[in-house]
């Protein structure tokens, strides 16, 4: 159930009107792919349930939610702990989102109209100002589904973009420390441009393969970008205890 609650007295992190469930996912969902929950993080029912003024039901449906998504794991005497990629992981992710968004836009290039690719220009837009602020961080993620998104809006599949979106999920939260810790925003940059200049041009072959090889490549250097930044942080973490 919902608490009652008038608009001075709810607090800011509060849940109004929603389904109490969705909206404990959304805002948990939001904080691990923000990097504010940490991978290995337990994540602890009471607390959550406290801090968004709901009762434990929808904290644990959430998590069952989340769980399934691959956001977090159940493990035993710990509860749920946020969960981490290994680098086999996370190629296979990008495997499959490689196959899959290649497929969703094949079938959407013929279909996409002037105001769908005027609103996948306008999403680009902010998102190329946004990867230059180190401020808007947290947005980089989501205007970068919102981009590959709008490209597929032509193909209406919305079981393969329920599929597509939960890959992206997964795999989020590690493209924004990529991105903000290699600074490879100009190569992303290009390629969207790229990406959206051909479907403008109904290429669609170039289009595919683009898009194939910007998500295999992205899939590649974020798996050695894992492995290099895991290895530092158990450096780092070998020195403090010498």
């Amino acid at each position: 159930m919902l608490y009652a609650a008038s608009a001075a007295n709810m607090s800011t992190s509060s849940i109004p009107r929603q389904s109490l469930t969705s909206a404990v996912a959304e805002k948990l969902r939001d904080k691990i792919v923000r990097g504010e929950l940490q991978e290995g993080e337990q994540l602890r029912q009471d607390a959550i349930a406290n801090e968004y003024q709901v009762s434990r039901i929808p904290v644990r449906e959430a998590l069952r939610q989340l769980e399934a998504e691959g956001l977090i794991t159940i493990v035993l005497h710990r509860g749920a702990v946020v969960s981490s990629l290994s680098p086999t992981d996370i190629v296979e992710v990008f495997q499959m989102r490689a196959l899959l968004e290649a497929e969703v836009l094949r079938v959407s290039i013929p279909n996409l109209t002037e105001e769908h690719l005027k609103n996948a220009e306008e999403i680009l837009r902010r998102y190329d100002k946004a990867l230059w602020k180190e401020g808007d961080v947290g947005s980089w993620g989501r205007l970068n589904w919102e981009f590959h998104s709008a490209l597929y809006a032509g193909a209406e599949r919305p079981q393969f973009m329920a599929v597509i979106k939960t890959l992206n999920y997964r795999g989020e939260r590690y493209i924004r420390l990529q991105l903000y810790l290699t600074r490879e925003m100009e190569r992303a940059k290009h390629e969207h441009g790229m990406l959206l200049d051909l479907c403008r041009a109904r290429n669609v072959d170039g289009a595919v393969d683009l898009m194939k090889r910007h998500i295999m490549f992205a899939g590649e250097s974020l798996r050695d970008f894992v492995v290099e930044h895991r290895q530092k942080q158990q450096a780092q973490a070998g020195k403090a205890r010498d």
